[in-house]
């Protein structure tokens, strides 16, 4: 497999490394083969280039097998217009590959259990959900979006528009995911006060004739955030609408063991991005205090959906529960006074570990 690798800015670099070097001790184990082409984007590439998405790394990322991608953004560039932000290095990839759905898992591992906002009786054995974010539409990307003046009054519009195909396509694999999981899916919107929420109801009810053996629940969204809190353990599979997608799946990550650990794949129908959900955290950039478990646990996803090896994925989650359970902490996971490991300490613990796990 080709693959590229966009470290991005900040704490991008140090994590995304980590991942590589665990990528290549699963390669090792099961006889995969890896090449890795680096590529900037982000700051660092409007600083190289004037642009986060240059011309010659989107022709990149069409040509290789997947994308791993660090994290975009610092208070450098917070400035900046829109169009030109950092943040758009991803937006430009989902746009341009036409990468649709954004799998977003929420977990626990029993070793941190203790980490979670929520209580024990309310968390019980843990937490096992899997988002499904359409990631092309809605109102990030709808037009007409910015100021406007009508009837003499200013404004600022964003619009949020989907068609029936954009809902459709991933809704289906809502279903698809669920049914290789525990047979549940919760569709979700706020068909009660949006057109588009409404139009999301009627195609998601249409398409569960076509999966009988997937029971499908319809739950408006802010019922949704509430829901996650008093019982998180009622959802499976959840699938959801851009924006809505982007708020529910970062509360459940914060539920299960925080943005430190949770990972995300981003699929559609001109490739794969992989990417950690947290920022750039550019306050402890270049201290080796950054987690890189989230990235790794991406790779792990880069192994299930673009390597199509879940045994070398399974391994590297086994690999990163094992590190975890034997006391392995870093800095954002250790308690406070105690020894924690570095960056580079813990990716070469869970690199060790996919040997055996």
């Amino acid at each position: 497999m080709r693959i590229a690798v966009f470290p991005g800015d900040g704490i991008g670099p140090e994590v995304t490394g980590e991942a590589v070097k665990v990528l290549q001790a699963a390669a090792a184990r099961f006889g995969l083969s890896f090449s890795f082409e680096q590529g900037v984007v982000g700051g660092a590439a409007i600083d190289a280039a004037g642009h986060p998405l240059p011309p010659d790394v989107l022709r990149q990322a069409r040509l290789v097998d997947a994308v791993l991608f660090g994290a975009v953004g610092g208070p450098k560039w917070d400035n900046l217009p829109m169009e030109i932000r950092p943040e758009q290095a991803i937006l430009g990839l989902r746009r341009e590959l036409d990468l649709y759905a954004n799998l977003r898992p929420a977990f626990t591992f029993p070793a941190l259990l203790d980490r979670s906002p929520l209580r024990r009786e309310v968390l019980g054995d843990g937490i096992d959900i899997l988002i499904v974010r359409e990631t092309t539409a809605g109102s990030y990307f709808g037009l007409p979006k910015g100021p406007q003046e009508y009837a003499g009054v200013a404004r600022t519009v964003d619009t949020c528009s989907y068609t029936d195909a954009e809902i459709e396509r991933v809704v289906r694999r809502g279903f698809e995911y669920a049914r290789q999981r525990r047979k549940l899916l919760h569709s979700v919107e706020k068909a009660n006060v949006m057109a588009t929420g409404r139009r999301w109801r009627e195609i998601a009810t249409a398409l569960g004739q076509e999966y009988p053996d997937v029971k499908l629940q319809h739950m408006y969204a802010d019922n949704c955030a509430m829901q996650l809190v008093l019982w998180p353990r009622q959802f499976d599979v959840i699938v959801c609408d851009n924006t809505f997608g982007d708020i529910l799946s970062d509360e459940a990550s914060a539920i299960g063991c925080g943005l430190g650990l949770a990972p995300s794949a981003t699929l559609g129908t001109g490739g794969a991005v992989y990417e950690p959900i947290h920022g750039t955290a550019p306050d402890i950039a270049g201290t080796g205090k950054a987690n890189p478990i989230a990235a790794i646990l991406t790779a792990a996803m880069l192994l299930r959906y673009s390597a199509g090896r879940e045994e070398a994925a399974a391994a590297v989650e086994r690999a990163v529960a094992q590190v975890l359970a034997a006391g392995a902490r870093t800095a954002d996971l250790a308690p406070r006074g105690e020894a924690y490991l570095s960056t580079t300490d813990m990716g070469d613990r869970i690199a060790a570990a996919v040997a055996t796990a």
